[in-house]
């Protein structure tokens, strides 16, 4: 892993960062989580071992540091590493078969909603969930799986054709 590497994850990581503050709870504290959608596109851009590890790590720290959850920092830290590789497998078995911003949006879809359900998971056995589980999962993980789902497609043409002008990620 290189400087330009951390940089632009740095970066990505930062801006989702920024997201994941502004935008309030509004169901029994839960809020949808931007920093995801900024987490898969740098899997997306840079799909390796080190790199997933990483973002995963700091996302979920940051993520839960940033949470209007109650007692949500550890399921923040179990979610976002195990969403992240789960996200990379899946990206790693498609890569077969032309990746364009169709797969890019049905990935993000896919991993948001994994997202929620380890996050719920394992605020469910740590902390416990202010509400049932699928009132929760109906109305945040799935309004967040589509918000998320529309703003990867806007967002991965412009960060795909940014990274591969300025030379930092190969971009399909």
């Amino acid at each position: 892993m290189n400087t330009k590497n951390l940089v632009a994850l740095s970066l990505l990581v930062g801006m989702g960062a920024v997201l994941h503050a502004v935008v309030p709870g509004f169901f029994l504290g839960m809020k949808p989580d931007m920093m995801l959608v900024m987490m898969f596109l740098g899997i997306i851009l840079f799909p390796d071992k080190k790199s997933v590890f990483l973002v995963g790590a700091v996302t979920g720290l940051i993520s839960g540091l940033t949470t209007t959850f109650p007692g949500g920092l550890v399921p923040n830290i179990i979610d976002k590493p195990v969403t992240a590789f789960v996200f990379f497998g899946i990206l790693l078995a498609l890569k077969k078969f032309n990746f364009s911003i169709y797969t890019a949006a049905g990935l993000t879809a896919l991993g948001t909603i994994v997202s929620g359900i380890v996050f719920l998971g394992s605020a469910y056995f740590i902390v416990g969930l202010p509400g049932p589980f699928t009132a929760l999962f109906a109305a945040v993980v799935l309004p967040a799986a589509a918000f998320n789902t529309v703003f990867m497609a806007i967002l991965y043409p412009v960060a795909a054709n940014i990274f591969k002008r300025a030379k930092l990620a190969e971009v399909n």
